[in-house]
């Protein structure tokens, strides 16, 4: 468990947990959390290539310009979000690799989620409920954890196997996020054996984006843990494989709404924003 004081007082607590090893690789660290900071709180979420699945048990979370829900589903997204809560808030999180999704939510085409915020009763119907229930109802959090290993584990039994992606989108995307994005679309298409165009067909059916815009997400992460580990722009920009330093601001400024030094400024000094 990490705890540190929220933005405004109050109390922020996070709790995490390793997924049981035979549901597979693509489903991140459990991540359990509770606010108590009794004042309105914010969160920059920046694209990072995961479909969350965000289970609350109190409170009520919202992202500007839509109304407050206490669970979330979000796809792949382009942009950054602001995503809040009015000072008490409390649940979980899974952070799912998109192929991965698919094996946990019902089949549901990851098109329909990308930039889509839905209730989670939406897309898995009344078994979310049901989840919700019972992890509010779980003494602690390694009964939380283990209840999520087991029912994870049986929505992948009852998928019997839809939902998978077919081996060559699975390689493209092991290929763009083994290169953080900087493998040439090109390149990734001979790969696998497709044309650029049937690669972008199929890629956005089972992913959620086409490669090209996946590569802008991946690409923008790593910046963002260069520039965080003190690395200067111009040198960021020619690692990650933008063409020149005024590229990666664009860049920036175009996904996170303002240039890099801000975003590091601001994410030093304020511990109410996140990356993921």
């Amino acid at each position: 468990m990490r705890r540190r004081v929220c933005t405004g007082g109050g109390r922020c607590q996070w709790h995490y947990g390793r997924p049981d090893a035979r549901l597979g690789p693509g489903i991140g660290t459990y991540r359990g959390f509770r606010s108590t900071a009794g004042v309105p709180q914010e969160r920059l979420v920046v694209p990072s290539g995961r479909v969350s699945l965000l289970i609350g048990f109190g409170g009520e979370l919202r992202v500007r310009g839509a109304a407050g829900r206490t669970s979330l589903v979000s796809g792949l997204h382009n942009r950054a979000r602001v995503l809040g809560h009015g000072g008490d808030v409390h649940g979980v999180e899974l952070a799912l690799a998109p192929w991965a999704a698919r094996r946990f939510l019902g089949g549901t085409p990851l098109a329909e989620l990308t930039d889509v915020l839905a209730d989670p009763v939406d897309v898995l119907g009344d078994r979310a409920r049901r989840l919700g229930e019972a992890l509010a109802d779980a003494p602690g959090w390694a009964e939380r954890f283990a209840l999520l290993d087991e029912t994870l584990l049986r929505w992948a039994a009852e998928a019997d196997g839809a939902g998978v992606p077919s081996p060559a989108v699975l390689e493209a995307w092991r290929l763009l996020e083994r290169s953080a994005g900087a493998l040439q679309i090109r390149e990734v298409a001979a790969a696998t054996g497709f044309s650029l165009r049937h690669l972008e067909r199929r890629f956005r059916e089972q992913i959620g984006l086409g490669p090209k815009r996946l590569a802008r997400i991946l690409r923008l992460n790593r910046a963002i843990r260069l520039l965080r580990a003190g690395g200067r722009p111009a040198e960021t920009a020619a690692r990650c494989g933008y063409y020149d330093q005024a590229h990666l601001g664009v860049e920036f400024k175009a996904m996170t709404g303002m240039p890099p030094g801000r975003f590091l400024a601001d994410r030093g000094t304020s511990s109410s924003w996140i990356v993921g």
